[in-house]
């Protein structure tokens, strides 16, 4: 038994790993892995920052939280997870935050992080694509339109940030978004 599951297991994370960016592109949030941060924010008067991106209880930390957003919807949980890893410089976790402040209806708060996701990294394409949903959901359609042309230049026209925006901008002012 020992020997079969020291020949399966390799096997599976094997697939597991060559499936990962299949799986990871149903949700249009992207890898649950974060990008390390554009901006030198993550060392201040010469001391590193404890958590850093590459730090396996950092990740772990995130995939958690990640996880909680996207397959239990428990976006203030998620908030909590986020903000405890001390790292909203970091473009991913403070998309993630905006996302979910935005999914619990917070448009300020989640405004705010979504322009932090964009100070760390002006080409972040998942932020201008929730951005651009966070536009369309304040009626700001020429701002989704500008996000939408952002994400074009960015990723091009058959990304998923880009389909996902431009259908929601297909739909008629007033009509429900599902995303």
């Amino acid at each position: 038994m020992r020997k079969l599951s020291t020949l399966l297991v390799p096997g599976l994370v094997a697939m597991t790993l060559a499936a990962g960016p299949a799986l990871t592109s149903a949700y249009a949030a992207g890898s649950d892995e974060p990008s390390p941060p554009k901006s030198d924010s993550s060392t201040k008067k010469g001391k590193k920052k404890s958590s850093s991106v590459s730090d396996p209880k950092f990740l772990a930390a995130y995939r958690t939280a990640y996880t909680t957003i996207y397959d239990s919807h428990d976006y203030a949980g998620a908030i909590g997870q986020l903000k405890s890893l001390k790292r909203d410089d970091v473009a991913d976790v403070a998309n993630l935050i905006g996302y979910s402040y935005r999914k619990l209806g917070d448009y300020q708060s989640s405004k705010v992080y979504y322009e932090l996701a964009l100070k760390d990294d002006p080409n972040h394409v998942r932020t201008w694509q929730y951005y651009g949903l966070w536009q369309l959901e304040q009626g700001n359609r020429e701002q989704a339109q500008y996000h939408l042309n952002k994400i074009a230049s960015l990723a091009g026209s058959d990304s998923s940030e880009y389909r996902s925006l431009a259908a929601a901008l297909d739909k008629p002012t007033g009509a429900t978004l599902v995303y």
